[in-house]
């Protein structure tokens, strides 16, 4: 990963992974932002207040995912298995997690997790899962139980700490998450690493529990929620909102501006209509065990579809070409130039 210059580190504090950026761990952020946003709501020409918000999180995620990442990298966390590819510095593929990556909610399998550790009780369990139930038969994530489930799960971090929350994260990946990879999705991430490229998750889930599941994975890191912190402890509020639809979008194009990626070299994975967004801001796009709506998006625009839920080939071919062509032309790019180099 190209390394990013002092005046871009500027204004980052200490914290649990080395570097944070100070503005999202204020404890002034909370007022601030509601302050913003009636100043917004007020013009008829800005944002909607859910575009702020998602602006916000999607900003938000992307500092948490460089820094994070960053302290890995300098902690000597994430080691390199085989010999290194030719770097392509300009293509990146980005993963959704949930029924894409991992099979069912990564958030579920936590709490299942942390069910078994007494922190919360069953019946808690019962109705995120059933939540999630609807949520993939209707393809569509209900208001207010999104409302209800960030209620929870802020009441539930307030006051621990984000060294906490991380090292139940890599307690529960390895007890429960590890055995529910999808084998395909893995392979297809895999394929971009060989070929030299960035490899990021994308997720609704709290970006310390995103980064365990990269970090496992061998990939680069992770776009997910941020929670708001303040001296390691969370405060019980998040900055923007949930990193979701809209926020995805605009964390990848953050990302992407910082990392000098060109988008449309990029790749996008996901399983959900939710991820449109993603999916249209970059090159390529592949609908992954696809919902009903994502399908027919992924039928018109002429989008990969691969489904390992039954076994069933891609609906249009049996391997992405558009993505391996992609994946190897960067390879071979990245290597002419490394020749040309030592020359």
């Amino acid at each position: 990963m190209p390394e990013r210059s002092k005046v871009a580190r500027a204004g980052f504090i200490a914290g649990r992974f080395g570097e944070f950026p100070a503005r999202w761990n204020l404890s002034q952020m909370g007022q601030g932002l509601q302050d913003q946003l009636a100043r917004i709501s007020r013009s008829p020409f800005g944002p909607s207040e859910e575009e702020l918000r998602a602006n916000l999180a999607g900003e938000a995620s992307a500092d948490a995912a460089l820094t994070l990442h960053d302290a890995e990298l300098a902690a000597g966390e994430f080691e390199a298995v085989g010999p290194e590819a030719p770097r392509d510095l300009t293509a990146a593929a980005f993963f959704d997690v949930d029924n894409t990556m991992v099979q069912g909610a990564s958030i579920v399998h936590f709490a299942r997790g942390l069910a078994a550790r007494k922190y919360f009780k069953t019946s808690d369990l019962v109705d995120v899962a059933w939540k999630q139930v609807k949520f993939r038969v209707t393809g569509k994530e209900s208001s207010t139980d999104m409302a209800s489930g960030k209620e929870k799960a802020l009441a539930f971090i307030a006051g621990r700490s984000t060294a906490e929350l991380a090292a139940l994260g890599e307690e529960i990946y390895d007890e429960i998450i590890a055995d529910k990879i999808w084998p395909g999705t893995r392979a297809l991430a895999q394929m971009h690493l060989d070929a030299g490229q960035q490899v990021w998750l994308v997720t609704a889930t709290p970006v310390e529990l995103a980064q365990v599941i990269a970090k496992r994975l061998g990939l680069t890191g992770a776009l997910g929620t941020v929670a708001e912190s303040v001296d390691g402890t969370f405060t019980g509020r998040l900055v923007g909102d949930i990193l979701h639809g809209l926020g995805k979008a605009h964390a990848v194009r953050t990302l992407a501006i910082r990392e000098g990626l060109n988008l449309k070299r990029c790749t996008a994975y996901s399983d959900s209509h939710n991820d449109v967004p993603m999916l249209s801001l970059v090159g390529t796009a592949v609908a992954i065990n696809p919902d009903s709506d994502l399908r027919e998006v992924a039928k018109n625009r002429g989008w990969e579809i691969r489904d390992f839920r039954t076994g069933r080939k891609a609906a249009k071919i049996g391997v992405p070409t558009a993505l391996a062509l992609g994946a190897a032309g960067g390879a071979v790019a990245a290597a002419v130039t490394r020749r040309r180099d030592d020359h």
